[in-house]
């Protein structure tokens, strides 16, 4: 069984905390201060969902005591109908016949919340149910949506965002072409290392997603501070989420098979390509406010970098 060591919470808990203080100080004090926007990026596999989980934790409790909102951008997709429209809407650009890359989340959604959560206005986090529609998921129904900031209760101080896409920015078209004929190079050489699959796309299809990616602005320029947990090499996904699928059909009987996990990584891939390297070089406005750590294939840190 694939073990997830839990380094990544020392290093990226007092760098938060540090940057909360800051944060609070400049803005009146703990009460005074507007939520504190904390984007967090990681590669699929990685170990994301432990460290959101004690981050939260050490906020929520005693000395910080601050109301945090945990959201995904999972739970940002699109409804099912939605989503079989656009693939229709689309049906050669194999990137949105499903559900994962930009383009497939509901920016209005998003767009009304995040601007609820920055104003502490009342607002409902949705919830995404992945299981329905015999795996192409869902929206929940409202009903099931988290309430915040109503009458009655604390308003949201920290608002943690997490996703394997936070914190990817849009290219120029040009850069994204000089990738993609990149990557056709890469292949024709037979190259085996960096992994690259941008090559057997269309480049319309990439300029679609990277065109839908734009909007995603309304949710990252709000971060105050920023984590990514890269990837010496980012194909270590495969592995990974290979790992993963075989413990699951070890323990359940059920699950992808190797062929299936390949072709289900394939079609976030792309997105890794192409908007990783504007992610590391920094996207919060704030000059020392994001956090990467690079790990290993055994999933430790290697290297701590301060952008």
């Amino acid at each position: 069984m694939a073990v997830i060591i839990d380094d990544k919470s020392p290093i990226c808990i007092p760098f938060i905390l540090e940057k909360l203080k800051e944060h609070q100080e400049a803005n009146g004090g703990p009460i005074s201060a507007p939520p504190f926007f904390i984007g967090l990026n990681g590669v699929q596999g990685v170990g994301k969902t432990t460290l959101v989980t004690l981050l939260a934790k050490t906020l929520e409790e005693s000395p910080y005591s601050l109301p945090v909102s945990v959201l995904s951008i999972d739970d940002l997709y699109l409804t099912h109908d939605d989503q079989v429209a656009l693939a229709k809407s689309n049906p050669l650009n194999p990137l949105v016949q499903h559900r994962g890359e930009p383009g497939t989340h509901d920016l209005e959604l998003a767009a009304t919340l995040f601007t609820a959560l920055k104003s502490e206005q009342p607002a409902l986090i949705p919830r995404y149910d992945k299981s329905q529609f015999n795996g192409h998921g869902d929206r929940m129904d409202k009903a099931k949506w988290i309430s915040v900031n109503q009458e009655g209760q604390p308003k949201i101080k920290v608002v943690i965002f997490e996703g394997w896409c936070v914190g990817f920015q849009a290219l120029t078209d040009d850069e994204v072409k000089a990738k993609w004929e990149e990557s056709k190079r890469v292949h024709q050489a037979d190259v085996k290392f960096p992994r690259t699959t941008l090559w057997s796309l269309r480049l319309e299809d990439l300029l679609f997603v990277n065109c839908m990616l734009k909007g995603y602005d309304v949710m990252t320029n709000l971060f105050d501070a920023m984590i990514h947990i890269d990837a010496v090499d980012t194909s270590y996904v495969y592995k990974w989420r290979l790992q993963q699928e075989a413990e699951l059909r070890e323990q359940t009987g059920r699950g992808m098979t190797d062929e299936e996990v390949v072709k289900f990584v394939d079609g976030y891939y792309p997105a890794y390509e192409l908007f990783s390297g504007k992610l590391r070089r920094g996207i919060v406005k704030c000059k020392g406010c994001q956090l990467r750590l690079v790990v290993r294939d055994d999933r430790k840190v290697q290297d701590i970098v301060v952008i």
